[in-house]
């Protein structure tokens, strides 16, 4: 039974496949061609022009939300379009503006060019838009021509074409926690002992195959924590599956670094996970770091002792936890909040 101050609160499961890399092609709308036309009315022998302009193409637009926490669907769809502006019409009629189309993604999307490194811009803020292509403008009727030479102009433009390209969106979980460390640590059942995310858990390694999300309450306040994928040795040169996620890391404000204390070293278990941190990103390594030393349950007393010890001498200090029997979470999770906000 879990005490009231421990009791999660998450508005939404996370059961959605998740996907955080897509490629899509995007093409704003072509301007809408001017009309060439003449009134015509009885009793006017000679009507001026009256050729009215065409409308815009419509925008492709981008826009942060926040109930949105992976790109899954596009990937089923990677082909957007805008509406191509109207053309005019006589009687000085200019064409309807074409619609845009806006893009939601989730709050951390990054949109890149076709080239992969060229940043279009990062969607970091809640309710943020930004254009990505214009429509093209509307071509002029023959109205616009006329002066006072050239009363009766038969010109009308096409309106101007749109743009189009390739683009790469990459997704950043935006978390208060990350929780990272070497495969079958005991970060998904962390996860599940303190938010009510249901992540796969087994007794083998990788069974976590994609970030799991779960909303955190404590102290009257709510928190976001990340299970991510294990990390093992070259992770950051590419092997094994926690590579793909080490970007996640970067907007994690607080990394709970969870390690087996049933190794046979789980000092060099820590120094493996923050040897690939740092060289995938030296900034990580400045991050505020928890360290839990899961499965207590299964040493003696003399060896949590001296393997305290040993991270002392590092000069790290250390939480004990036992995430299956919930031993030792309350402290950690108050000293994750109270971390996240400082």
């Amino acid at each position: 039974m879990l005490q009231k101050w421990l009791y999660p609160y998450i508005t939404k499961p996370y059961f959605m496949k998740f996907l955080d890399e897509a490629k899509i092609f995007i093409k704003s709308g072509d301007g809408g061609n001017g009309c060439l036309s003449f009134r015509r009315e009885k009793f006017i022998e000679y009507g001026g022009p009256n050729g009215g302009n065409g409308g815009r193409g419509g925008d492709v637009l981008v826009e942060a939300v926040n109930n949105l926490n992976t790109l899954i669907d596009y990937r089923y769809q990677q082909h957007f379009k805008a509406e191509r502006g109207h053309g005019g019409a006589g009687y000085s009629r200019t064409g309807a503006n074409g619609a845009s189309v806006t893009l939601k993604v989730p709050v951390g999307t990054q949109l890149f060019e076709d080239d992969d490194e060229t940043l279009i811009v990062d969607m970091d803020t809640p309710g943020a838009k930004y254009c990505l292509l214009r429509g093209g403008d509307g071509g002029f009727g023959n109205e616009h021509y006329k002066t006072s030479v050239n009363q009766a102009p038969r010109r009308a433009d096409t309106g101007w074409p749109g743009e189009e390209k390739w683009i790469r969106l990459k997704l950043k979980l935006i978390a208060d926690v990350g929780i990272i460390g070497l495969p079958n640590a005991g970060k998904s059942t962390f996860l599940q002992a303190v938010s009510r995310t249901k992540p796969k858990i087994a007794n083998y390694p990788f069974t976590t195959l994609h970030p799991q999300l779960g909303v955190v309450y404590c102290f009257d306040k709510e928190f976001v924590i990340a299970d991510l994928p294990g990390l093992i040795s070259d992770a950051s040169l590419g092997r094994g599956l926690g590579h793909k996620f080490l970007k996640h890391t970067e907007r994690c404000r607080v990394l709970l670094h969870m390690i087996d204390a049933s190794l046979e070293d789980p000092v060099e278990a820590y120094n493996t996970v923050r040897r690939e941190l740092y060289e995938y990103n030296p900034e990580l390594a400045l991050k505020p770091e928890i360290i839990a030393l899961n499965k207590k349950e299964l040493l003696q007393e003399d060896a949590t002792l001296h393997l305290a010890k040993r991270f002392r001498a590092l000069k790290k200090s250390v939480y004990w936890v036992s995430a299956a029997s919930r031993d030792g979470v309350k402290e950690i999770v108050e000293k994750l909040c109270s971390t996240v906000f400082t």
